[in-house]
């Protein structure tokens, strides 16, 4: 899987960046429809940043992952390496 940096709008209830609304990639701005599902991984003595996971659909009814890095406040947009072809 590749990471790659997105920037994205957050709905902000009770915490910040509690689920988000819309994500930007390659200055294309694309509109979430629906969370299908969501996710935390956390580690204790690992290497790896505590994040949270979303799967999403898109207004054009499609999916995507996303990961929000905790620690670092950084969004990124998850793509099997085949994909980084067919994608804006």
């Amino acid at each position: 899987m590749d990471l790659i940096p997105i920037r994205v709008e957050s709905y902000a209830g009770y915490k910040a960046d509690e689920s988000p609304r819309f994500f930007y990639w390659d200055n294309i701005r694309f509109e979430i429809k629906e969370i299908a599902d969501r996710w935390y991984q956390g580690y204790i003595d690992s290497e790896e940043l505590a994040a949270n996971y979303f799967k999403v659909i898109t207004t054009d009814d499609k999916f995507y992952l996303l990961k929000h890095e905790l620690e670092s406040d950084q969004w990124y947009l998850l793509i099997k390496g085949e994909m980084m072809n067919v994608l804006p």
